[in-house]
Parts: structure tokens; C-alpha cells; sequence
């Protein structure tokens, strides 16, 4: 696992570049052959592709077919890169109108969404964000995200504290499902695979009564999955376990009437 950070660069750039303020740049000169927007894709394809231990700024001066120099004059660093790379991935999440839909379908589908973000970027679930953004993309995300949870009875502070509780499950639960899949690609075996291989050897040490409950339960568990995890159920038994934590929170407050937008 990585342990990439937000927000690592230098603060002043990096927001300017975020929001794309072009305070600074030269008027004159000879007209730039890229943007930002074009090295911004080029490194989330690169990542989408081989990772983040694949993200240098050579790799992707390579992809866009100039010399590495050249990315310096659109992005500082590596750093500023990555902020950027997020941002844009959290820009062009679907945000579904989902004022109306009763509170757990609303708070389903924020983490949803996320799920699906790390799917299509699977970097993503692997960098920190304890130090936000704040650009354009992940203040829309904040958002929309604390909407689902807007007008329960909750105070700022538990909105807040919700939202992050939601979130951190979903990052972690897209980092078993990554792993898990690596598992399976570096082995080139299936989960079910592995486990028909490995069956006579276990059923030789493994002595079922030293070990009653668990054999019976792992059996069970097993069969049920196909294997001894599976990235999808523990998705959906962890979320809907999460949804509960957060009705003994919400279910017995007063709704808060919403301002007008």
C-alpha cells in the first residue's frame, strides 16, 4: 500500500492551481502546447493503469510526448500533481438527485458513489486525505455528500463526523476489495481455485474437533461466498451495519426543516 498524501505541495501553488487562478503567468511568449487539464489526464490514466509507484513526472512526459522539463512549467511537482489528479476525480463523480429519497438510500448511494470512485481509480483509495484539498471538485463532493445527511436533526459537527465515518468505511472496504484482487492476479488463481488446490492439506492439519466453531462457521462461510472473503458481501453487510450505527443517532432526533436553496 502506498502512503501518498494530499496536499504535501506547496499550499499557495497548488490551490491556485486547483482553481485555476492564472495569476502570475507570463501574457507573452511563445503559446504552450499542453495544459493542465492534459497532464492531469495523462498521469490519472497512468495511475488507473500501473498505480501510483508508476506516477513520475518522466512517465508522464513520456505519455504526452515531451521532455520532462516541459510538465514543470504547468505543475511544480509530483505533489501538486496528485492533489490535482484527486480533485478532478472527485469533479467528475455522478451526483444523482437524491433530495427526496428517504435518509438510508441517500447515505447509500454517497457510499456508493465512492465505491464506485475507487473502482474507476483504484490509486485513489490509497491516498490520505486527513489534510484536504480543498479545491474545486472536492468542495462539490463535500457538498453534495453532506445533503444526505442535512435536515436529520444532526448538529454541524455530527454531520460532519457521520460523513467521515461513511467515507472511512467505503476507502476501506475499496482497499480489501484491491487487494483481494491482486491476491488473485499475482497467484493467477481464483479465490475458489485456491482454495480447491489447498484442500487436501488443510483437511490433513486441520483437526475439525481441536477446532469445532471454527470449522463449522468457516465451512459455512465458505460455501456461502465462495471463498473465505468476499470484497461484495462484506460491502454490503458492513454498510447496511453502518446505516443502523447511524439510525441511533438520527432516528430519534426532530427533523430540521432545510433553508431554500
Amino acid at each position: 500500500m502506498t502512503t501518498e498524501r494530499t496536499s504535501t505541495g506547496d499550499p499557495a501553488r497548488t490551490l491556485r492551481l486547483l482553481w485555476r487562478e492564472t495569476v502570475g503567468e507570463p501574457k507573452r511568449g511563445p503559446r504552450r502546447g499542453l495544459s493542465v487539464d492534459a497532464v492531469v489526464d495523462a498521469a490519472t490514466a497512468l495511475a488507473d493503469a500501473e498505480g501510483l509507484t508508476a506516477l513520475t513526472m518522466r512517465r508522464v512526459a513520456q505519455a504526452l510526448g515531451v521532455v520532462p522539463m516541459t510538465l514543470y512549467t504547468y505543475v511544480p511537482g509530483k505533489a501538486e500533481l496528485l492533489d490535482l489528479m484527486l480533485d478532478a476525480a472527485y469533479a467528475r463523480m455522478p451526483r444523482d438527485d437524491i433530495a427526496a429519497r428517504p435518509w438510508r438510500e441517500r447515505v447509500r448511494t454517497v457510499a456508493d458513489g465512492n465505491m464506485a470512485l475507487f473502482e474507476t481509480h483504484p490509486w485513489a483509495a490509497d491516498v490520505s486525505t486527513t489534510r484536504p484539498l480543498l479545491g474545486p471538485g472536492q468542495m462539490a463532493k463535500y457538498e453534495y455528500e453532506l445533503s444526505a445527511l442535512d435536515g436529520l436533526g444532526l448538529d454541524d459537527v455530527a454531520m460532519d463526523d457521520c460523513l467521515t465515518y461513511v467515507l472511512g468505511f467505503a476507502q476501506s472496504c475499496a482497499r480489501a476489495a484491491a487487494d483481494a484482487r491482486a491476491v488473485e492476479r499475482d497467484s493467477a488463481m481464483s479465490e475458489r481455485e485456491w482454495w480447491e488446490a489447498n484442500a487436501p492439506l488443510l483437511a490433513r492439519v486441520l483437526d475439525p474437533a481441536a477446532y469445532p466453531t471454527a470449522s463449522r462457521v468457516g465451512a459455512a462461510a465458505g460455501a456461502a461466498h465462495g471463498s473465505a472473503y468476499s470484497p461484495r458481501h462484506a460491502y454490503a453487510f458492513g454498510l447496511a451495519r453502518v446505516l443502523d450505527a447511524l439510525a441511533a443517532l438520527i432516528e430519534d432526533r426532530a427533523p430540521v426543516e432545510r433553508p431554500p436553496s
